[in-house]
């Protein structure tokens, strides 16, 4: 599992603390009651207090609260009413409803310790995707810590810990470290074994990023103390699978095998065995050169992972299979087990490909509802306005005839330049719509391609580099659907975009190209506008079709050329060239060089600009390759 993402669930789900609070005494039903009013609930404690509870009974307190508070008077009460709501949500993984539900706590004065507390759950979502927290983020995140040292505000333990998570996905491990220990040492209830569990993994799981193998064995021993202590199986058990991690890095293939064999059998006590601790335990046996053994594992792993009713066969396993058969030299078992992994990572791509399409459905779905809505509210408004008119045309005819002639005269006049100028406007709504659903369909085609790279990298076995190319990968996807909602983006963002791809597809072939992008000395290219995805497709095949069947290394230059407001664009490579022995049919156009015309047709031709593009074969010049010139006009923001 990913490093990354566990930690970050580490963090999100805050295991942490707290003793229920007595209350003194009961409000009794006389007239004193007034005069000896009882003392208000401490909520902010009872929320302090939800870290040191199992999941189930996280739940359940959080499901509890809310019931009481939905009908509370006061204003402190209705606040932590909005909490724990938005905490329930949070709980159920309805993020956007969690964030809209915690903007409406509202502390008795501005800056206060609920004030304080809503901010943090705030920025807690702003950092719950396992990805790089953002520059603005995390100078919120420091200013909010200030105003809770400040203050010696109960919850700044809370903002170490949020800070220990941003440091962590943003690769910063010692600045992780250094607020994961304050953290610790400022929570309220940091003795609580819950408490110190969560600190010893935390800890673990940095020191295993730094590859500090001395720390990690320290914390792992107070874990393992910790959990002896509490007669903790299932903790215990994990512990030894840690440290199973510790001697493989070392290269103590027979001290690793010793403690995945003790991980395994605490879970067997435990009747908790899953088939990742099958599966870790047969590569320790591969690394100890005892093939059949691993073999035997591999298999129970599989078997275990269909036995259960939400698992899967995972490819890993088979991979293993693969290995452990080679070593032994048994090449028909090996290749059939080749053939389910293969099998396997086809299901797996089809369903993620299935997931996709359907949530482009739904989101051109939800879309266009919104549209009949928005339709239909105009409908409505254009209808009272006509409503409106008429009783004022009427009063106005029993005043004088003349000023009725007159006023149909003008009415009339503002009904046809209304109907001109609505007219126009749902042509220009139409073309903006067939604008975005060709760019939705471009936008496909080049998350599959990445998707089918970052396949190729996780088959070569090369994790951290797979992982390297899934952070990249991420951040540009991320960039390209942000996009996507924009006719045109600066000239900046697509270079930025251009150098992200290229870098992706040089980790995918090492060694088989190099490019350089060259914009004019006077162009600023933060001023200049251009539509998304437009150069990639050539780029795409520039790389996939001219260099990959090349014997020497090849060079993809880009260009950006302004000259009489029309912006030139040169993308040029020294690979094989056209290879076509005849002229392509329409039919055989590609679908990217189809959808990018009809995109610069309803960007600039409808209009009457000019914009074109032409693939030049460099066979004539008797030179490798191929140059596309693309014309468009020059737009300035």
């Amino acid at each position: 599992m990913n490093i990354r993402i566990v930690f970050s669930l580490f963090f999100v789900l805050s295991l942490l603390m707290v003793m229920s609070c007595k209350q003194k005494g009961q409000t009794k039903t006389d007239q004193k009651t007034e005069l000896n009013p009882a003392p208000k609930k401490d909520y902010l404690a009872i929320a302090i207090s939800l870290d040191t509870l199992s999941r189930a009974e996280y739940k359940k307190r959080i499901n509890e609260e809310e019931r009481l508070l939905r009908s509370a008077s006061d204003a402190y009460s209705k606040a932590f009413y909005h909490y724990f709501k938005g905490k329930k949500y949070a709980t159920e993984k309805q993020l956007d409803s969690a964030r809209i539900t915690y903007e409406k706590m509202a502390g008795v004065q501005p800056g206060d310790e609920t004030d304080l507390l809503k901010n943090y759950e705030l920025l807690d979502l702003s950092t719950n995707y396992g990805v790089t927290v953002e520059f603005s983020v995390m100078n919120k995140i420091l200013a909010l810590l200030k105003k809770a040292e400040e203050s010696e505000s109960r919850i700044t333990y809370h903002l170490y810990d949020l800070l220990a998570k941003a440091y962590f996905q943003n690769d910063n491990n010692k600045a992780s470290l250094k607020y994961a220990e304050s953290y610790y040492n400022s929570h309220p209830y940091k003795s609580h074994p819950q408490i110190k569990q969560r600190y010893y993994d935390i800890s673990y799981l940095l020191a295993y990023r730094m590859k500090d193998y001395d720390k990690m064995m320290s914390y792992n021993v107070m874990a393992r103390d910790l959990a002896l202590t509490l007669h903790d199986s299932l903790a215990i058990a994990r512990t030894y699978d840690n440290e199973a991690q510790i001697y493989d890095r070392q290269g103590q293939a027979e001290k690793a095998l010793a403690s995945s064999r003790a991980y395994v059998n605490y879970l067997k006590k435990t009747n908790n065995l899953n088939d990742i601790a099958y599966s870790n335990l047969a590569t320790s046996f591969i690394r100890n050169k005892m093939m059949d053994s691993a073999i035997y594992y591999f298999k129970k792993a599989i078997v275990l992972a269909e036995k259960n009713p939400k698992g899967r066969k995972k490819p890993a396993y088979f991979n293993g299979l693969i290995d452990a058969y080679k070593a032994k030299g048994a090449y028909a078992e090996a290749l059939n087990a080749a053939e389910s992994a293969y099998q396997l990572q086809i299901r797996d791509l089809l369903e993620r490909d299935a997931v996709k399409v359907a949530e482009i459905h739904e989101k051109y779905d939800t879309e266009k509802k919104d549209r009949k809505l928005n339709d239909l509210k105009k409908q409505n408004e254009l209808s009272e306005k006509i409503i409106l008119q008429q009783r004022w045309t009427m009063g106005l005819a029993l005043l004088v005839f003349v000023g009725l002639l007159l006023f149909f005269y003008i009415l009339h006049r503002q009904y046809r330049l209304k109907e001109k100028n609505t007219l126009l406007q749902s042509e220009n709504k139409r073309l903006n719509i067939e604008q975005k659903l060709l760019q939705v369909q471009l936008n496909p085609h080049f998350i599959f391609n990445s998707i089918a790279n970052l396949q190729s990298l996780v088959a070569t076995g090369d994790r951290d580099e797979a992982g390297r190319y899934l952070t990249v990968f991420s951040g540009l996807l991320r960039n390209v659907l942000e996009q996507n909602r924009k006719d045109f983006i600066s000239l900046e963002e697509e270079i930025a975009s251009l150098d992200n791809y290229l870098l992706l597809q040089q980790m995918r072939f090492p060694g088989l190209f190099d490019y350089q992008i060259n914009v004019d000395e006077n162009t600023y290219t933060p001023d200049i506008l251009i539509p998304p995805m437009l150069i990639q497709p050539f780029v795409e095949n520039a790389i996939e079709h001219g260099f990959r069947n090349i014997d020497y290394k090849g060079l993809l230059s880009i260009s950006f050329h302004i000259e009489d407001g029309v912006m030139n664009i040169k993308v040029d490579d020294d690979g094989t060239g056209l290879i076509n022995k005849e002229p392509p049919s329409p039919k055989k156009q590609s679908l990217a060089s189809i959808i990018l015309k009809e995109r610069l047709d309803l960007l600039f031709t409808s209009t009457g600009q000019e914009a074109k593009y032409e693939i030049e074969d460099k066979k004539h010049k008797k030179e490798h390759g191929v140059t596309v010139h693309i014309i468009i006009p020059e737009i300035k923001e």
